[in-house]
């Protein structure tokens, strides 16, 4: 595990980490949809995550370098915490990487007794990812019949056809 260091991210970071979790964002969505222009991640919604109660967000470095990032949302009372964001960069995906970031992710909060993340339906790889080497279980699936309760009617009414964001499968890990 000590190939895996979180750094916290400095307030004058954040425009580079909004640049680059768009850029590994995207990749996925232009192999499923074929669309480069459509903004997969919304600047807006890696701005609220930042500022949500209870954030904190990294940097991950593996030997050293810097190969990614992470926002979680850790809550000290009911210790259910949220893994808001994930990323890894795409040079460096399949060397187990990401797996180790999460146990280094686990570590930082031994109290968590219920992880919850989401991804989007067409991001296969993170489904592989978070069900087989992370040990999350889906739990629902958000769509047109069984809406996100999160999800407000002004968000809706902002992102029409939102590449598909619409549809999104919530993990739990229980700790």
């Amino acid at each position: 595990m000590e190939k895996i260091e979180l750094r916290i991210l400095k307030e004058e970071e954040k425009e580079f980490f909004i640049k680059d979790i768009q850029a590994a964002f995207k990749k996925a969505a232009v192999e499923e949809f074929g669309d480069d222009e459509k903004e997969v991640i919304p600047r807006e919604d890696v701005i609220r995550s930042f500022e949500e109660k209870g954030a904190e967000s990294y940097f991950i470095f593996y030997e050293n370098e810097y190969v990614g990032g992470t926002v979680l949302k850790i809550n000290r009372e009911t210790n259910i915490n949220e893994l808001q964001l994930l990323y890894i960069n795409i040079e460096y995906h399949s060397k187990g990487i990401g797996t180790e970031a999460w146990r280094a992710i686990e570590e930082l909060h031994p109290e968590t007794k219920i992880w919850e993340t989401c991804t989007p339906y067409f991001e296969k790889r993170n489904i592989n990812f978070y069900v087989n080497k992370c040990g999350f279980h889906i739990v629902e699936f958000y769509n047109q019949y069984h809406k996100d309760p999160n999800e407000t009617e002004e968000y809706a009414d902002e992102n029409p056809g939102n590449a598909g964001l619409d549809m999104m499968f919530r993990f739990e890990k229980i700790m």
